[in-house]
């Protein structure tokens, strides 16, 4: 089970998104590419709402299953982001909240 929380919270002039990952959705238990899909697609909800797009991102944290995941989701990061690159962290894990799971994104965006 899931922790109380919400997908993001403003502060001032920042919006802090929590980590998200594909659970509950119909990518959870395929492949990285897959998941990686739907969280940007996620995140890219969430900036949309508060008026964002991927240059308000300051920080990402990625946390992977497999290290080996990130030269499959690196073109996938990279068209994201486009021409602004946020500061990253990138934290290999031995497992996140279920099983299926390869991937989580969190991100700090700054707001104007």
């Amino acid at each position: 089970m899931v922790g109380p929380y919400v997908h993001a919270v403003r502060h001032d002039k920042t919006l802090y998104v929590s980590g998200l990952t594909a659970l509950g959705t119909d990518n959870q238990s395929k492949g990285i590419a897959e998941q990686t899909e739907t969280v940007l697609s996620q995140l890219q909800t969430i900036l949309e709402i508060e008026g964002c797009d991927s240059t308000n991102i300051l920080k990402a944290t990625l946390f992977l299953k497999s290290i080996d995941g990130l030269s499959t989701i690196r073109p996938m990061l990279v068209e994201f982001y486009g021409k602004h690159l946020p500061a990253c962290s990138l934290v290999e894990v031995s497992s996140l909240i279920h099983s299926d799971l390869l991937v989580e994104i969190e991100a700090v965006e700054a707001l104007f």
